[in-house]
């Protein structure tokens, strides 16, 4: 048995702030930001939270997958900016959807957070234990940024995206995951739960940094390699590929990978003028903008990748 992605669904918030607003409270303007980034905007939750997010999204995802919440056997949810430590938010969402029957538990992998997830519910459905999964990657991450800091604030939005996960027969697809803690400072953001995070030293800590050259370097070499890695193990080349769905974090950064594998950039879809980078629900809101706008067709192979803080990175093959 493998997994079909059956359904998708993405939830934005309305109010957002382009890069002229930015430039009213930081030293930056909006070709400084379009130039280095490719980003033109970015959705903030003013109302909305983490929880309020992912249910809209996987309610939009059950609604396209013709499913109903009693239908899943699990609920999986990607983020690293939850409304509470405990309980989970897939609990949460599991609760106001009245998806009774589900598992629920939440993954913490950053901005390859929804790969992760995916190959999760992959694995599950591989070993014959759940039907029906639910996976969403939802995000405020306008909560964790410093609105002071130009090298960082210009990035994030909040989002949230979702997918159904439905069981099938047929070909078990490859997937690839990596981790390396030892460079897990370049991108990090301490918990507020750990210290007295008002103490204005701590304060500092709390919000994301970045070093934002050494995580380019990092995504432009690890990215072209776990796809070369991925495609190997399903005994493709990058001319089998479709498509090429990866985690909008920076335009520069597609752009450098597509040029890196010789690829054409018409295969690799953005959106990240838009909503900027908002982690783990990145991948998921593309995949329904994509679904919803016809860009896929039965039969077309997929990779999707993430890449960020962990530091963590993975690639997986889909079949639409």
């Amino acid at each position: 048995m493998r997994g079909r992605i059956c359904g998708t669904g993405s939830y934005i918030p309305e109010h957002y702030y382009d890069n002229n607003d930015l430039a009213k409270f930081v030293e930056t303007n909006d070709e400084w930001i379009r130039e280095r980034t490719g980003i033109v905007r970015r959705h903030i939750a003013e109302e909305d939270t983490t929880v309020s997010m992912a249910i809209k999204a996987a309610k939009n995802a059950l609604t396209d997958a013709k499913l109903n919440a009693d239908d899943l056997d699990l609920i999986l949810v990607s983020t690293i900016t939850p409304n509470t430590v405990i309980p989970s938010t897939a609990c949460e969402v599991q609760k106001e959807l009245g998806a009774v029957n589900a598992t629920c538990f939440d993954i913490s992998a950053a901005c390859s957070g929804f790969v992760y997830a995916y190959n999760t519910a992959q694995a599950y459905i591989a070993a014959g234990m759940y039907q029906n999964i639910l996976v969403i990657g939802s995000e405020t991450l306008s909560g964790i940024v410093n609105w002071k800091d130009r090298g960082s604030c210009i990035l994030f939005g909040d989002g949230a995206g979702a997918a159904v996960i439905c069981a099938e027969e047929g070909e078990i697809f490859p997937a690839v995951t990596h981790s390396d803690g030892a460079k897990g400072q370049v991108l990090a953001c301490e918990s507020r739960q750990q210290k007295n995070w008002q103490d204005k030293e701590n304060e500092k800590q709390t919000y994301v940094f970045m070093d934002g050259q050494a995580v380019f370097k990092f995504a432009v070499k690890k990215v072209p390699e776990v796809i070369g890695e991925l495609l190997q193990k399903a005994d493709l080349t990058e001319k089998d590929i479709d498509l090429f769905v990866l985690h909008q974090a920076n335009l520069r950064i597609i752009e450098s990978v597509a040029k890196r594998m010789k690829t054409d950039l018409a295969k690799f879809p953005v959106n990240i003028e838009e909503y900027g980078n908002t982690s783990s629900a990145s991948i998921p809101i593309l995949l329904d903008e994509l679904n919803k706008t016809g860009r896929f067709h039965k039969g077309q192979k997929i990779v999707l990748c993430g890449f960020g803080a962990g530091l963590t990175w993975g690639a997986t093959l889909i079949e639409w």
